[in-house]
């Protein structure tokens, strides 16, 4: 192989670095996922190939836009039900948001009515209660 055979990809390292604020602090983001119970399992799974070490999770009732699966009684559309689903809490500093996002969207696609919604939101300090660690290394598994 003669120099310059290597494509540039391969031959510099890539370190993964947290993204930061205007003000030089790492940033930190709270993901929020809700999904059928159904798909809970395979995000779970997936969310742990990109490093998400934890997440928090409730079982909640609701519906998007359409209301929820249309019923009928006689003809005629019935009130809007809610429907079971999981909401999927979780807050990143080290892991890009994006890829978070990307592998939820991976996961939940059918592209069917009721596949799901990420929310995306800043956060703006997080406190380690055991350490009393804050903002980014609050968030790092390092005992």
């Amino acid at each position: 192989m003669t120099e310059g055979d290597i494509p540039a990809a391969e031959a510099i390292p890539v370190k993964k670095v947290p993204s930061f604020a205007a003000d030089g602090v790492p940033k930190i983001t709270k993901v929020e996922i809700i999904c059928k119970k159904a798909r809970f399992d395979a995000l779970k799974s997936a969310m742990s190939k990109p490093g998400i070490t934890g997440m928090t999770v409730s079982h909640v009732l609701g519906c998007g836009v359409q209301g929820g699966r249309p019923e009928y009684y006689r003809g005629v559309p019935v009130e809007t039900n809610l429907l079971p689903k999981v909401q999927v809490e979780i807050v990143v500093s080290k892991i890009p948001v994006q890829c978070v996002i990307d592998t939820a969207k991976k996961v939940l696609y059918t592209g069917h009515i009721g596949d799901g919604k990420i929310f995306v939101y800043d956060v703006e300090n997080v406190v380690k209660v055991r350490t009393g660690e804050e903002g980014y290394d609050a968030l790092q598994d390092v005992e």
